[in-house]
């Protein structure tokens, strides 16, 4: 795969040297290891690795779901390597949109419902929430779905209603964990025909998947081994991921 990098844009993601280590008992488990990664403004980036990677991890922090054990992560140019759960929820709400295998949609709430939750915690008015998540929606192809719950839509509508609601916010990057994890070939390829079009719009789009086949249309792939990059096909920074502690033996616990 060719890689197609545009070295010309704004770094968004920054993190350098992250660790993450969660204590089990008594055993302490290093997650990540010491992994840096730069990604710019506009990239369509893959993240692979088998069970045990730390890829899940690696997610985590991208996504400001969880913080460093150590190490340095700047979004945007702000550091969020030490902010509170506040700052980090402030962070989530209005900078990433999260697309994920199970759509998390309220089972009892509409499309347009659905679509409006991130605006409803940005406090933005009603009138405007209805007329963002209405216009989203009709961008991913569901203007006639706006009044469907989603025990009335297909797999594929369904996850078309958490990439609208990912998109409302208008955010600087889309998180899909497994995005076409839960739908049949012919739904997801379309899926990914969806993310194709966003890409080419302009959006950063971050995309966590185990699939080569889905991994293909990234436009890099940065693969994760044992905590650390194994491989990065899109690398501009010349930095390599190295241990920032003594090896772990080969049977230690890795996330």
């Amino acid at each position: 795969m060719t890689s197609d990098t545009r070295s010309s844009d704004p770094i968004i993601i920054d993190i350098e040297n992250i660790t993450k280590d969660y204590v089990m008992g008594e055993e302490i488990v290093h997650a990540l290891r010491g992994v840096s990664l730069q990604i710019r403004s506009n990239e369509y980036l893959a993240i692979m690795g088998p069970s045990g990677s730390g890829k899940s991890t690696l997610m985590n922090m991208l996504g400001c779901l969880d913080t460093p054990s150590s190490g340095r992560y700047e979004f945007n140019g702000r550091d969020v390597s030490s902010m509170t759960d506040d700052e980090l929820a402030c962070i989530r709400n209005r900078e990433i949109g999260f697309v994920f295998q199970t759509f998390n949609l309220l089972p009892r709430a509409d499309s347009l419902r659905n679509v409006e939750l991130p605006l409803v915690y940005a406090g933005i008015d009603a009138e405007t929430r209805r007329e963002r998540a209405a216009h989203v929606l009709r961008d991913v192809g569901l203007g006639d779905r706006l009044h469907h719950k989603p025990n009335e839509l297909s797999g594929g509508q369904r996850q078309r209603v958490a990439i609208a609601r990912a998109l409302v916010n208008d955010p600087s990057i889309i998180l899909a964990d497994e995005p076409t994890g839960n739908l049949d070939s012919k739904t997801g390829d379309e899926i990914m025909t969806l993310f194709e079009n966003l890409y080419q719009r302009g959006h950063t789009i971050i995309l966590v998947t185990h699939e080569a086949d889905i991994a293909n249309h990234a436009r890099r792939t940065v693969r994760l081994r044992d905590g650390l990059i194994e491989s990065d096909d899109g690398r501009f920074d010349g930095i390599e991921n190295l241990p920032v502690e003594d090896p772990l033996p080969a049977d230690a616990a890795v996330y």
